[in-house]
């Protein structure tokens, strides 16, 4: 019964893929020619090379990969201490902090993406890559909700033993409760690289033509002399962008579930 459920669901959601995937090896003539059958004959596999040397997708690729990176350590690591702090220490204010913490989870980003702008505009930041570093180490407010629920489920024991043995906080956090939370880590740096790599308009914003993203040089890079846009290369160099994340989501898919479904039932 589930089966049935499931296959025409998976089916459709890959008829957008397979779409894109016909598109990336047709040729500007099939393109135009309605005859021509959804899968190609001949394919053009030579678009996807096409779609590295048309634009310089490579250092492209590398300023993603560079600024996603270290975005998500820094968030991976920023949110942690946080969402500990949240859990396991006691304050005044804690409880109105951490309700600040929740209704900045339900505003979008856009809202305060331009105020985000002119004030990096007027300490000079602009067209660098500062912005994420600031961003990353002040951590995200979803990320840090993910800690703060694993870590108010650990064992009141480990870090009364731990402080008994003459740990500091910062030592209980770092030697107890982080390695014990390798699956939200891996959550967490999947989640945040993702983000910087998926996003458009904070890279066409805040950064130049000779440092942006993959992201940005994908959307405006693909055309002819006249302008047009050449479709088939924009299909080629979108396969060839996600595939890094895709990459990334295999090899941390375990514990990515583990850390999602850990946190969330706390």
């Amino acid at each position: 019964m589930a089966l049935t459920v499931l296959v025409p669901i998976a089916v459709l959601l890959m008829l957008p893929v397979f779409w894109l995937l016909s598109t990336a090896l047709k040729s500007p003539q099939q393109l135009s020619d309605p005859s021509v059958a959804l899968w190609p004959s001949p394919a053009h596999w030579e678009n996807f090379l096409t779609a590295t040397t048309f634009i310089d997708f490579w250092p492209y690729l590398g300023n993603s990969l560079l600024l996603s990176t270290v975005f998500g350590i820094l968030t991976t690591i920023s949110s942690a201490m946080t969402g500990y702090g949240f859990a396991r220490l006691k304050g005044r204010g804690k409880s109105a902090l951490f309700a600040v913490l929740i209704a900045m989870m339900m505003m979008p980003a856009i809202v305060t993406l331009v105020p985000t702008y002119l004030l990096f505009a007027q300490i000079g930041l602009v067209g660098t890559y500062w912005p994420w570093v600031m961003w990353g180490i002040a951590g995200a407010p979803y990320l840090i909700f993910l800690y703060r629920q694993f870590f108010a489920g650990l064992p009141k024991e480990l870090e009364e033993a731990a402080i008994l043995d003459g740990c500091n906080r910062f030592r209980v956090f770092w030697t107890i409760f982080l390695p014990l939370s390798r699956p939200v880590i891996i959550t967490v740096f999947v989640l945040s690289f993702s983000n910087v790599w998926g996003d458009f308009i904070a890279p066409n914003l805040l950064l130049d033509t000779s440092n942006t993203t993959l992201a940005v040089a994908l959307a405006g890079g693909y055309v002819d002399s006249q302008g047009h846009p050449l479709n088939q290369l924009v299909a080629a160099g979108s396969i060839l962008y996600v595939i890094p994340v895709i990459v990334i989501f295999v090899l941390a898919q375990r514990q990515y579930v583990q850390g999602v479904s850990g946190s969330g039932i706390k």
